[in-house]
């Protein structure tokens, strides 16, 4: 029988994927501010940049929405050093349909790295498997090539292009790119 509880924490090899705690707002504040170069073009959470305070009260949702079972914000943090290096979760799950959106961020100084694949990855295969998940998808601006191939690395199979979908940060068209994992067929 599946699991109806969002995970508070798993682990790889190299990572401590958690919910976010009261008290992580100012590591979460510091690794977005270091980023914004990359982020602020795909991410409209981080323009303008957040204060220390909005960054607590983020993480502080965050951890309520968990508590909630409506959310699962998540932190990527190293295992030997702690250091958050980036995060994604579990969101808008559909209990019924069995369903979870992710989203991923790295903070600067660790892409190419593999490491937010290796979280990606993690969190699909735990809602696929603990979660019995049917769909675990994401999307991502066509012009975001970063993103979308690392969906395909973290095992996201390209399901459509959806073009002139929504508006971008900028106010222009933009073009989808739609990534899924869902179950072996039996």
């Amino acid at each position: 029988m599946p699991s109806n509880q969002l995970p508070e924490q798993l682990e790889t090899e190299r990572l401590v994927i958690r919910v976010p705690r009261p008290g992580d707002g100012p590591v979460f504040n510091a690794a977005v501010l270091e980023s914004l170069p990359l982020l602020a073009p795909w991410l409209g959470w981080v323009t303008p940049p957040p204060t220390l305070e909005q960054s607590e009260a983020n993480c502080r949702r965050g951890q309520a929405r968990w508590l909630l079972n409506e959310d699962m914000m998540a932190f990527f943090f190293l295992k030997g050093s702690g250091r958050l290096v980036g995060g994604s979760g579990l969101h808008g799950p559909d209990w019924t349909l069995r369903r979870f959106e992710v989203g991923y961020w790295c903070r600067a100084g660790h892409e190419g790295q593999g490491l937010i694949t290796e979280g990606v990855r993690a969190l699909a295969d735990h809602a696929l498997g603990e979660l019995g998940a049917n769909r675990v998808f994401l999307t991502c601006d066509e012009r975001n090539l970063r993103s979308w191939k690392l969906a395909e690395r973290a095992g996201f199979r390209h399901e459509g292009t959806l073009v002139n979908e929504r508006l971008d940060l900028q106010g222009r068209l933009r073009t989808t790119r739609v990534y899924a994992r869902t179950p072996p067929a039996p």
